[in-house]
């Protein structure tokens, strides 16, 4: 919600975390924490299988490429990240279309409802349930890029712990720190895509057109 609204001009902006919470909970009730939720729930299966998968088919073919190992993490995370946005993107489309919604849980269409409706108006090209692909690529290829990369360079420096329990918090405290670094940077991506998938301010009229021109656009407007 806080991505798709259009800064402090939006006459429904959320003016806080705890505001949006309480006004979604209010206006749309429980589930309308729970909107669109089916959409990620259909892509999570395929979307793990292609990203672990294809980072380690990429791994290997740059194998061939003598790079080090630690760039060679990245840009097979690169790759699989790139990969899985294909896959995923219909699957945001949707989402953020559901989430977007206002309405109270019970009058918005279903997911299933909602795709039909998307590619009956607009299709299936970048207009219709691909659109913003270009943004979801830069998301899910940042995200991946940072976070394998980061991981199994830190994880091959830092030494294993015999301590089974030591060694747990070690993965873990790794996982933590590269996952929070790659939303840092991929964040913008995200926000970009949101923008572009989302309603546009006027009916008719497409102000977020293209990712870096959304970028510019959102950073010249709100910072």
């Amino acid at each position: 919600r806080f991505q798709i609204q259009r800064g402090k001009t939006d006459p429904t902006s959320y003016k806080s975390l705890g505001d949006c919470f309480r006004t979604i909970f209010q206006r749309e009730g429980l589930l309308g924490f729970y909107k669109g939720i089916l959409p990620p729930i259909l892509a999570e299966t395929p979307k793990r299988a292609v990203k672990f998968f294809t980072f380690e088919q990429y791994k290997k073919l740059l194998g061939y490429a003598s790079l080090p190992p630690g760039l060679a993490f990245a840009v097979a995370g690169l790759g699989s990240g790139l990969t899985e946005a294909v896959v995923v993107n219909p699957f945001e489309v949707v989402k953020v279309s559901l989430q977007a919604n206002r309405g109270a849980f019970t009058e918005q269409p279903s997911s299933f409802v909602q795709a039909r409706r998307i590619i009956k108006t607009d299709g299936l090209g970048f207009q219709g349930l691909n659109k913003g692909l270009t943004a979801t690529l830069g998301r899910h290829g940042a995200f991946n890029m940072v976070y394998f990369g980061f991981y199994f360079n830190v994880k091959s420096i830092l030494p294993v712990n015999k301590d089974p329990n030591l060694e747990f918090l070690r993965k873990f405290g790794i996982g933590l720190v590269s996952g929070t670094i790659a939303s840092i940077i991929n964040i913008p991506f995200d926000v970009a895509k949101s923008r572009i998938q989302g309603p546009q301010p006027v009916p008719g009229e497409i102000k977020y057109r293209t990712c870096f021109k959304t970028m510019a656009t959102v950073y010249k407007e709100e910072g």
